[in-house]
């Protein structure tokens, strides 16, 4: 009798300890995730990838499959409670359950423990998934955590543009640039890329358009110059160089007769996406930049915003300065540098 109650006991202890490892096992399973995103997955199936294809058929299930472990882990952890009881009575067996209920969830991510847990659920990964779609019923009543299977998401421009930097070959240096420049197009002011004034190149409105004035125009090296009358502060024009290619030469005008008298101004503190719906709305080239008291501090092309939005040099025949701000910071060093001068 003691011999059979010897060996009952030891059964219950080998089946409660088999469940124990079990539910272990069980919790210790981390359905893998895909590396690609769901739209990629879709993408690449939809070209045939056989590879892609399963591995969308897991990322989708993967709600079912979570579904399916917490309540076979939920089952087994019932089975344990029974089986202590059973094995070590009421007492005892009620202090082990609550033990292992409080602790199994931190002892199954122990490392030894998920690396052979993990080595199972491969082994078993395609039975499993046909076992799921072959039980849509019971999984529909089984299910009750939901998953997002494709949560990654993006909370930030930096964000986005960390995974932009780290494409690698995906994209090339000049789409990266393009993608990233951008982003910042809304965030950037039109004094950030604007000609600033020390460096304006301007025409008076009472000066001749004969051959050598027209010369040293295009010397100059832009192609729409600001009609000024008196000084910078008061532009009345401007004056379209290529217009004047078709020029006689034999009658010479003046600046105002060939300007367009049509001027437009921009705020140096308005952002770029108002500077190219303004561009786009008038369909001019040029604006005079102003400050508040609409004094002129700087020109704005076209060309400067879309270079700002590209991220690179729009190269003109024209052009004769790689960057005019440069020049205007090189410029100003030579400004108000008297001995005797303080900045307060």
């Amino acid at each position: 009798m003691i011999y059979n109650k010897s060996i009952m006991f030891i059964l219950l202890l080998l089946i409660t300890i088999l469940v124990f490892i079990l539910l272990l096992l069980v919790s210790a399973v981390s359905p893998e995730r895909s590396k690609l995103s769901l739209f990629e997955l879709e993408r690449r199936a939809a070209m045939g990838h056989e590879n892609a294809k399963k591995s969308l058929e897991r990322q989708k299930l993967l709600g079912d499959v979570v579904s399916l472990q917490k309540v076979v882990s939920a089952l087994l952890l019932v089975i344990l409670v029974l089986m202590a009881n059973a094995t070590f009575g009421w007492f005892v067996g009620v202090l082990i359950a609550v033990f292992v209920a409080l602790e199994y969830g931190g002892l199954s991510r122990l490392g030894f423990i998920q690396k052979p847990a993990q080595k199972l659920y491969e082994k078993i990964d395609e039975k499993l998934i046909k076992f799921i779609k072959n039980a849509p019923l019971l999984m529909r009543l089984l299910s009750s955590v939901p998953v997002d299977v494709d949560d990654r998401q993006i909370d930030s421009r930096q964000e986005l543009q960390h995974l932009i930097d780290g494409s690698k070959n995906i994209l090339t240096i000049e789409e990266k640039d393009l993608i990233v420049n951008g982003l910042s197009f809304g965030d950037k002011i039109v004094k950030s890329i604007m000609t600033p004034r020390s460096v304006i190149s301007s025409i008076k409105n009472t000066e001749f358009l004969g051959p050598l004035t027209l010369d040293e125009l295009h010397k100059i090296g832009h192609s729409r110059l600001p009609v000024i009358k008196g000084d910078i502060d008061n532009v009345i024009g401007i004056l379209n160089l290529r217009s004047l290619l078709a020029l006689d030469i034999k009658k010479s005008t003046t600046a105002e007769k060939a300007m367009e008298p049509k001027v437009y101004y921009i705020n140096e503190t308005q952002n770029l996406n108002h500077a190219l719906a303004a561009f786009l709305k008038t369909r001019h080239h040029l604006f005079i930049v102003v400050n508040e008291f609409r004094e002129t501090v700087g020109l704005l092309s076209l060309e400067d915003v879309i270079e700002a939005l590209l991220g690179r040099k729009i190269i003109d025949e024209f052009d004769t300065h790689d960057d005019l701000r440069a020049v205007a910071l090189r410029n100003s060093n030579r400004k108000n540098r008297s001995e005797n001068g303080l900045d307060v």
